[in-house]
């Protein structure tokens, strides 16, 4: 239960200060407004958050200082969640980028030598490839975990960039997957699934020690690059609404109870089978934004994730009945 006493309250505001300061790079002007206290209220919080051991380096937030929504997600879905605290108002874009900030952040500490990395493509990614800390590493892989050409663009450049910012950051080898998003036919993709410089890469791929992914979902204000990059067609949309799709994880869909049996495109897909995803140790999902509710529900009840990064709202929303 969260601790109610004048001890534990200030406990919680040094926390949420700690994180804003230390992990959203914001201004102590901003944190005093968003907190609604002086600045000289934000030095003291930030000295106890430093003299309790809440901020030693990087910010951590033991159980006994978790706020009272990563104590419910914790419970209620069984991950480690990292719960961004954002005001209400602010727009989706703003939202990404201050979930983004903390998320590369807490991924690089999960980042160590002769680890084989998973990475999703994404406007998520995309937006957490750019605020990596440098964190040089020894004998470790980057490996995309699903293919991003279409029928209008190869997608090398886009998942590149991405995927190269991950390679820079860590010191990295990096092995791109240059096969597109999704096959015309399921048989095609199995025919090549059958090459074998295609099979090195799904085998480094289930070797994964790490991964990191958003959720894709047609209804979020910051639209999710598949569907606006020009990867799926009309009889696609039809046939994810048939099947009740809510979302994707690396190019591969689910339902709002995590299944994901029957629906058609994953057969064409070439991101990971969702059972190949779970067998990963530690399974980093980030998400920003309440119109991602369904997906990420979705992405939980599948047990796609170990760790969660969410913005208040957002988490709010998935706590509640």
């Amino acid at each position: 239960m969260r601790d109610e006493t004048p001890e534990g309250q200030r406990d919680q505001r040094a926390l949420r200060a700690a994180q804003l300061y230390y992990l959203q790079d914001q201004t102590m002007a901003t944190i005093a407004k968003e907190l609604d206290v002086s600045r000289s209220s934000v030095s003291r919080l930030l000295a106890h958050a430093r003299d309790t051991g809440i901020v030693d380096i990087r910010v951590s937030a033991p159980h006994r200082h978790a706020g009272d929504l990563e104590a419910r997600l914790r419970d209620r879905f069984g991950v480690e969640p990292h719960v961004v605290p954002i005001p209400d108002g602010i727009p989706d874009v703003d939202r990404l980028e201050r979930v983004a900030v903390q998320a590369a952040h807490l991924f690089s500490g999960y980042v160590e030598s002769s680890m084989v990395v998973g990475v999703a493509w994404g406007s998520t990614l995309s937006a957490i490839s750019k605020h990596l800390p440098s964190k040089p590493t020894r004998n470790t892989t980057i490996v995309q975990l699903n293919g991003a050409g279409n029928t209008q663009d190869t997608g090398i450049e886009y998942s590149s960039e991405i995927l190269q910012r991950f390679g820079t950051a860590y010191g990295a080898r990096v092995q791109q997957f240059p096969v597109p998003a999704f096959f015309d036919r399921a048989a095609t993709k199995d025919a090549l699934w059958r090459e074998r410089s295609i099979r090195r890469l799904l085998e480094l791929q289930s070797r994964a020690d790490l991964a990191i992914f958003g959720v894709g979902s047609p209804y979020s204000e910051v639209p999710s690059h598949v569907y606006i990059g020009g990867y799926l067609a009309a009889p696609d949309y039809r046939s994810l609404k048939d099947a009740r799709a809510v979302g994707d994880v690396a190019t591969v869909f689910f339902r709002q109870d995590g299944t994901s049996e029957d629906i058609e495109l994953n057969a064409r897909s070439s991101g990971p089978r969702l059972t190949l995803l779970r067998r990963i140790p530690r399974r980093l999902c980030v998400a920003s934004g309440s119109q991602k509710l369904a997906g990420v529900r979705g992405a939980l009840a599948a047990g796609l994730a170990t760790d969660l990064v969410v913005d208040e709202e957002l988490a709010r929303r998935l706590v509640e009945k």
